[in-house]
């Protein structure tokens, strides 16, 4: 059965035609590796919350983990970290710090997807099943038009090389940029900001790509065409309707549920 194309124009007021730079998120936007990561975080904030002295009923304590979560999406782990410290220490309980609740998100995370690197690595699956349906084409896209693309990550630098290096992907990218220690300096806002002063780039001579609030308001910010990419990562294709909304409210030009209609994205971003 054919998918029903979506191709969402939310706002036209942008020059298209002068794209010479494109700007990607990884995890959900190219890469389905990390599906589920929001589940793994809310376990384990609800885990640390629970029992502090002056901590809510588990049904608000989810309600205000969500939100946590969801204004964070896009953002380098570290900054949820900090909010899960500052919210164990807001309620009187005892705190570890930021970087150790990261080292243990991390841990529980990788021993959730660690059959997915494994199976890919081993040929029981195909790259192009561990990614957002037609990402490998948008990407050939944009190498024919002669973009230069760089890859934004908010997870750790390692993590983003290695899984783009496993999706085969890699190649695609002039730079890979991941959170790294000093993660003040290379947030993906940082990231856009030196792209657009060290190549002297006029906003719309951006793209950005990305199913996160924080990357497409980043790429909106600085003038770029943002393009929301609403993927359903479980059900691998369709809209996911959550992202949609949030996506629009951060300043998205364009909603795609994945890039199946890549020529079709290609051919209105380039006025053709």
């Amino acid at each position: 059965m054919v998918q029903p194309i979506h191709f969402e124009i939310i706002r036209d007021t942008k020059q298209r035609g002068n794209i010479r730079f494109a700007i990607f998120d990884f995890d959900g936007t190219i890469s389905t590796f990390r599906e589920g990561w929001q589940e793994v975080m809310h376990a384990m904030m609800r885990e640390y919350l629970l029992p502090t002295p002056r901590g809510e009923r588990q049904e608000v304590l989810d309600q205000i983990i969500r939100e946590a979560i969801d204004v964070t999406t896009g953002k380098q782990t570290i900054y949820q970290m900090i909010g899960l410290r500052e919210m164990v220490l807001a309620r009187g309980g005892d705190a570890l710090e930021a970087v150790d609740y990261k080292a243990i998100f991390n841990q529980r995370l990788l021993a959730r997807i660690e059959h997915r690197l494994m199976d890919v690595q081993s040929g029981r699956l195909t790259p192009l099943e561990m990614m957002v349906p037609g990402a490998l084409k948008i990407l050939e896209a944009m190498q024919k038009m002669d973009v230069r693309c760089f890859l934004a990550s908010g997870t750790d630098q390692p993590y983003v090389e290695n899984e783009a290096g496993i999706l085969g992907i890699d190649k695609y990218f002039e730079e890979i940029y991941g959170a790294r220690e000093n993660f003040r300096e290379h947030s993906k806002r940082k990231v856009i900001e030196r792209i657009i002063r060290e190549n002297h780039l006029h906003g719309t001579e951006l793209v950005g790509f990305g199913d996160g609030f924080v990357e497409i308001e980043d790429v909106n910010r600085v003038g770029g065409i943002a393009v929301g990419v609403a993927s359903d990562e479980v059900r691998r294709c369709g809209v996911n309707q959550w992202k949609r909304e949030r996506l629009i409210n951060a300043g998205a030009d364009v909603i795609i549920g994945d890039f199946q209609e890549a020529d079709m994205l290609v051919d209105w971003l380039w006025q053709r």
